[in-house]
């Protein structure tokens, strides 16, 4: 049983069975309130899926691409509840939740300051993505696509925990290694500490 949770884009927190079945998901589409929403949301996805804490085996964590705070109350989130039950957690980029069943695809999100972040993938039930998660200028995009320009596109503008969670289920089924638990900012932080 997987708890995944993705707070790159809004915040999105879902229960997938052991065998690949989306039974709950709760989401939150204010991009500024991660905070505030992920533990009512785990709550809530928990209490609808009719599974207490103890019934997860598993924690799936979206990394992103996203923003600094965003992503990491998401994270944070995910890696206290897999630590509080010593449970093993998958860390997934976010866009790969998009691309599951989409085949030959560019998976696009609102990176904000006049970008965009993307993601290229290749394949159908087991996907590999062969480019990204990358930053671009949208009219700079196909440049930086190279040969895979003509792709077709997804805006996404959520990403869903649920499919993040059946990616998980996927790549553990087929024996695929999981990402680095590093978030993907894509960009440098806006402060920096003084040397």
């Amino acid at each position: 049983m997987f708890l995944a949770v993705d707070s790159s884009l809004g915040t999105s927190v879902a229960v997938v069975s052991s065998d690949g079945q989306i039974l709950s998901e709760c989401s939150s589409d204010d991009t500024r309130g991660h905070a505030e929403n992920i533990g009512a949301l785990m709550q809530d996805a928990l209490s609808s899926a009719g599974i207490t804490p103890a019934g997860i085996t598993h924690v799936v964590m979206g990394v992103g691409p996203g923003p600094f705070t965003g992503l990491r109350v998401g994270m944070a989130a995910a890696e206290a509840f897999a630590h509080s039950r010593s449970l093993p957690v998958v860390p997934l980029v976010s866009h790969d939740s998009e691309a599951l069943g989409a085949g030959d695809v560019v998976i696009v999100t609102d990176a904000r300051r006049g970008e965009v972040a993307y993601s290229v993938y290749q394949g159908e039930s087991v996907f590999r993505r062969v480019l990204g998660p990358a930053l671009a200028r949208p009219e700079a995009l196909d440049q930086a696509l190279g040969e895979y320009a003509s792709l077709p596109r997804i805006q996404a503008e959520s990403i869903s925990a649920g499919k993040l969670g059946q990616v998980a289920h996927a790549y553990l089924t087929s024996g695929v290694a999981p990402e680095s638990r590093a978030p993907q900012y894509l960009r440098a932080p806006d402060v920096t500490v003084a040397p």
